[in-house]
């Protein structure tokens, strides 16, 4: 028969455990620092454990939306003149019932921080995250003139091998008449400059 002191040692260990488990399930799927990191993760973190990513994440994209195409709305952001007080409660009053609880709570700890023009970068930090956990990776194709869809398919076709195993291929194709001709790609954090543009430049570089 158990001790009590045995049962709660048992009871406690049993608990930590749940815990840590808990917390790892609510984890960032991304190691990410500085300023608007703390405020995503945190947000991440809030939003996963009631449910809301995907909810979070089109609220705070609607948010970046109005901060950059409405100037009174980046005013107000931005306004140092503004005290904490007075924006915590326009905050609430613009945001109370029509948005997320975890949504409602980052914008008015932003306000009483004095953080609201870190908005816009606190959502793509969060939009960040959001990708990482749904494996997607960004592809960008830019060329001197629009590719066709058969050109496009032989592009991304020829690109599967740069990406990891399962990842869910975001592409995005540009048009820049400066390169001249051939390809840029992007992937991630990995540029691969195929254009005519850089091949006069290097020859140009090359000395005789």
């Amino acid at each position: 028969m158990l001790s009590n002191a045995s049962i709660l040692r048992k009871a406690a260990t049993t608990a930590i455990r749940r815990s840590m488990a808990t917390e790892a399930a609510h984890k960032p799927p991304l190691d990410l620092y500085g300023l608007n990191a703390r405020y995503a993760n945190a947000t991440y973190v809030a939003a996963s454990k009631s449910n809301t990513l995907e909810q979070v994440e089109s609220e705070l994209l609607a948010i970046k939306n109005s901060a950059t195409t409405s100037k009174a709305f980046a005013s107000f952001l931005e306004n140092p003149l503004i005290s904490r007080d007075d924006k915590t409660k326009s905050v609430e009053d613009m945001l109370k019932g029509k948005t997320s609880s975890v949504t409602l709570n980052l914008m008015t700890v932003l306000a009483g921080n004095a953080r609201l023009n870190a908005i816009v970068g606190i959502a793509d930090t969060y939009v960040q995250l959001m990708k990482a956990k749904r494996g997607e990776v960004e592809a960008t194709i830019i060329s001197a003139e629009p590719l066709n869809k058969t050109q496009t398919a032989a592009v991304q076709d020829a690109m599967k091998s740069q990406f990891p195993a399962g990842a869910k291929v975001v592409l995005e194709t540009k048009v820049d008449p400066s390169i001249l001709g051939g390809l840029q790609i992007q992937i991630g954090d990995k540029f691969l400059d195929l254009s005519v543009g850089s091949r006069i430049e290097e020859v140009g570089r090359t000395a005789v």
